[in-house]
This record gives C-alpha cells, sequence and structure tokens, in this order.
C-alpha cells in the first residue's frame, strides 16, 4: 500500500482549531492540499480560518506572500461542520489538547468515518501514539505528526513511528512535511519524542547545578548564552515556555524512562510549579518580571576593585587560549611557581579542589578558569574552599581588562558550560544509540526545534569527542551519581577518535 502525496486532488484534514491546528491548516493549505478544518467548539472551524486567512493577509503585506499564493490557499482551506466531513480525506491530523482518553475516542470515532486507506496521524507532544492508537482495529496507518509552535515558523515536525505504524505510513508523512515546507525526522515512540526528550538535558543540569548551590540562575543562563551561543540559558526558556508546562513534561520522561538518573527532575522546580510561580505568563518565576513583562536580572558579572595580577603562574597544562586572554590583560605568565602570584589551572571535567589535590598546588592561591567556549566573551572562574579572594579577584580582573565579562561560581565539578554541553552531547548520543533517531535526525531536530547553537553530536565533536567523553567520566568519578555515565555511543567514538556524528 501507498499515498501519492503528490496528486492533485490530495485532501487533509485538521481536527481542532486551536493555535497549533491552525498552523498545521495553514501550510498545508499553502503546501497546495485542500484542507478541511473541523472543531468540536461551535463556530470553532469558521474563527479558525478567520485567524489563517488574517495571518495570510498579514504575510502578504510584510511581502511574504504573494497575493496570488494569499489567495489560493485561503481557496483550499474549506470549514466542516461535522467530522462526517472528513471521510473523502486522504490524511487526517488531530491537534486536540493533551488527554489521553480524549485522543483515544476521537481516533475510534475517526476510524468509523474514514476509509482504510486513511491515514490518521496525531500531533500530540507527550503522549505515546501506541496508547492513542491501542483501541483500533487497523493500527498500522496511525502516526504522529509532531508540529512545534508556532507551525508556520518552526520548521521542524517529528514524524512518530509507533510499533504498529507501517512504512508506507512513514514514508507518506515524510513527504506531506515536506509538501508544507517543514523538515520531517523519523523518531520512535518514546517518551517525549526527540525534541522534548533531547530537551531535558540543558534543564535537568542546569537544575543541578543550582540546586548543589554551585551558581545563581542569573550565573547559569549569562554562561551559556554568552559563552556557549545559546539563544537563551535553561531557566530563561522554562520561563518562557511555562514551568506548567515544562515541570509535567519533566515528570512523564522521568517515569517513562523508568527513573533513569540523567533525567531526573528538581524539587525547586516542582516548588515553583507549586507554588504558582509559572514564569512570564504569571509575572514570576526564575526570575522577577516588571510591569512590561521585561526580565528583572540581577546579573551574572563579579563585582571586583582589584587591581590585574602582574604575574600569574600557569599551573600544569593550562590552556594556551586561557592564558593568552590573560596576556592580552596585561598580565606576565610565567611557568615555574614563584610561591606568591596567583596560579591559573583550566581543568576538564574536574572541581579546583580535585585539581590542587592531584596535581600538589597550593590551594589558596590556585585560580580555576573553564577554557572552553567563549572564553573571551564570557570567562568563567573558580576557586577551592578556603581560597584566596585576593587570587582570584586578581584573575577576574585581568580578564575583564582583556574585553571579557567573568563570572566567579563556587567550586564545580565541570564548571557549568563543560557540564551543560557534556550532558546535552551525552544524551543526544543517547538517542542515537537506542534508535529514537538517525544521528543526523538528532541534531537536524536540535537545531529546528530548540534553536541550539550545534546539534548534540555535533557538539560533541565541537569540544572534541575525546574530551565529552573524560569530562563525564571525570565528573561521575568525583560525584559517584550516575547521571553521569557516558553513553556507550560517545565512548565507542572517543576511544576510536572518531566523530560523534558517525553513523553505526
Amino acid at each position: 500500500m501507498s499515498l501519492d502525496i503528490s496528486r492533485p486532488d490530495l485532501t487533509v484534514g485538521v481536527i481542532g482549531a486551536g493555535a497549533m491546528g491552525r498552523g498545521i491548516a495553514q501550510v498545508t493549505a499553502q503546501g497546495g492540499m485542500r484542507t478541511i478544518l473541523y472543531d468540536a467548539a461551535p463556530g470553532g472551524g469558521a474563527r479558525g480560518k478567520a485567524a489563517i486567512v488574517e495571518q495570510l493577509k498579514s504575510m502578504v503585506a510584510k511581502q511574504r506572500l504573494t497575493q496570488e499564493a494569499c489567495d489560493a490557499a485561503e481557496a483550499a482551506l474549506v470549514v466542516a461542520d461535522s467530522l462526517q466531513a472528513l471521510a473523502s480525506c486522504h490524511i487526517v491530523v488531530e491537534a486536540v489538547f493533551e488527554d489521553l482518553e480524549v485522543k483515544r475516542k476521537l481516533f475510534c470515532e475517526i476510524e468509523a468515518i474514514v476509509p482504510e486507506t486513511t491515514i490518521i496521524a496525531s500531533n500530540t507532544s507527550s503522549i505515546r501514539i501506541a496508547s492513542i492508537a491501542r483501541s483500533l482495529k487497523k493500527r498500522d496507518r496511525v502516526c504522529g505528526m509532531h508540529y512545534f509552535n508556532p507551525v508556520p515558523l518552526m520548521k521542524l515536525v517529528e514524524v512518530i513511528r509507533a510499533a504498529d505504524t507501517a512504512q508506507w505510513v512513514v514514508e507518506a508523512m515524510v513527504a506531506l512535511g515536506k509538501r508544507q515546507t517543514r523538515v520531517p525526522v523519523v523518531v520512535g515512540d518514546t517518551p517525549g519524542f526527540l525534541v522534548n526528550l533531547g530537551g531535558t538535558a540543558i534543564g535537568t543540569e542546569g537544575l543541578r547545578i543550582y540546586t548543589e548551590g554551585r551558581a545563581t540562575v542569573s550565573q547559569i543562563d549569562a554562561i551559556m548564552r554568552d559563552a556557549g551561543g545559546f539563544r537563551m540559558g535553561p531557566f530563561e526558556l522554562m520561563d518562557l515556555t511555562g514551568i506548567d508546562v515544562n515541570f509535567p513534561a519533566r515528570k512523564i520522561i522521568y517515569e517513562g524512562f523508568f527513573h533513569d538518573r540523567r533525567m531526573t527532575p528538581s524539587p525547586y522546580h516542582e516548588g515553583l510549579f507549586h507554588a504558582g510561580r509559572l514564569g512570564r505568563k504569571t509575572g514570576g518565576g526564575w526570575y522577577g518580571y516588571g510591569e512590561k513583562g521585561e526580565k528583572i536580572d540581577p546579573g551574572a558579572d563579579h563585582a571586583t576593585t582589584a587591581e590585574p595580577a602582574s604575574t600569574i603562574v600557569a599551573g600544569p597544562g593550562a590552556s594556551s587560549v586561557v592564558l593568552d586572554l590573560l596576556k592580552a590583560g596585561g598580565a606576565r605568565v610565567i611557568s615555574i611557581d614563584d610561591g606568591r602570584s596567583p596560579m591559573v589551572v583550566t581543568p576538564l571535567g574536574d572541581d579546583c579542589t580535585t585539581v590542587c589535590v592531584e596535581r600538589k598546588l597550593d590551594p589558596k592561591r590556585a585560580v580555576a578558569v573553564d577554557p572552553t567556549g567563549a572564553v573571551a566573551k564570557r570567562a568563567t572562574i573558580m576557586v577551592a574552599p578556603g581560597g584566596d579572594g585576593v587570587a582570584r579577584d586578581a584573575v577576574a580582573a585581568t580578564l575583564s581588562k582583556a574585553g571579557a565579562s567573568v563570572t566567579a561560581i563556587r567550586d564545580c565539578p565541570g564548571f557549568v558550560l563543560q557540564r551543560m554541553r557534556a550532558m546535552i552531547a551525552n544524551l543526544g548520543c543517547e538517542m542515537a544509540q537506542i534508535g529514537i533517531a538517525s544521528a543526523g535526525d538528532v541534531d537536524t531536530a536540535m537545531t529546528l526545534g530548540l534553536n541550539y547553537p550545534q546539534g548534540p553530536l555535533a557538539m560533541a565533536d565541537l569540544m572534541g569527542v575525546r574530551e565529552t567523553h573524560e569530562i563525564l567520566v571525570r565528573i561521575q568519578a568525583i560525584t559517584g551519581d550516575d547521571r553521569y555515565r557516558p553513553s556507550q555511543w560517545l565512548r565507542r567514538r572517543a576511544l576510536l577518535g572518531l566523530s560523534a556524528t558517525l553513523p553505526e
């Protein structure tokens, strides 16, 4: 069996005229397909079409769409007043609210109306497709079609293959996504699918660092933005999407993967959820917000009035990137310890304490600087407990003089950026390892779906696959926490000196 998505009479039904349903209907109609929009609320379909037409006209006014294309899309969009009107559809996409029983009942109703050749898809973001299709007589024509909000702007669509989904259905829905001008990736039917699962790493690790008291919310976000190149840090992102959305999603994924330590939620996250501090929508979450919705940010820069260091000792194996930045700040960098000057170390995976103990360095003068990421834009520094604040501030002043913003955190294995990027990369590798999606699709989905600067596997390559693996190994050794165990996908490629993106 097959379905020719290029056929001129292809008809697609969309159930639900909310924001997601309207977006799906819009890109379908713009793709030249007859689109039937149905909503159970009286007048819902008509209101949905009116909103879509208004959006199309706005695109014309902004010269992003021709009047001819606008008219064609409007003509292709039909409003249905009952489910029976979908009987002629080749594909039906459900976009109602996230309730398993509601979706199961709706799918049974659709199955009774449409021919056996009709593909039935769900836009669910969190419910297993197999669970929705369980009560159907013909489950092989059911799949997920997970779009991202706002659909017309977000190019990604996840095509979810359930256990019973036929290959011809997957192929047809990939072709449909392309005709809608989306970028489709084929994903396994697992909790969170690909993007929501992959997005777990940045949030849970940011929360872990915060829970350990190693850095503040503002510091973590600033480091991820400035040094890591992310558009938003994890706490800004949680506030934007809404804690009423992301905390339940974290719990679903954690339960779905049988309490895998890499996906453990945080009690602090739960606390905000129960307090009703849901982010921007309530005027307060991880941050406070002003009357106009502006974020109230306490800042992440380390304030010091100290003089830049005249001399700095380069610790064993110190990064040339960091040393060159210190030199640009006017310091004379020496390789032999003079017993007085601050000593700079640049560990991967270790905290300053571990470096001092293992290398027999003076913990009072040792200052650790993260050598990874855009150090010249934002440098992260830390000292061991009991470390000399004078030495720390002298190094901070030197880095500032070189033009870098400086964030001083508490002693932390892997700093912030190392830990965060290594965990993002590791989860991406694990998704490829267990076959949720191909290595290429993992990277494509995470860059398009979450606006990451690189996909997780490309991020491992950027940091160095061996270095990424070593960061995780060292953090796991220090913390004793299984959440940092490296994926076997990452481990094998690190040992062999291969790219993390290399398929099996």
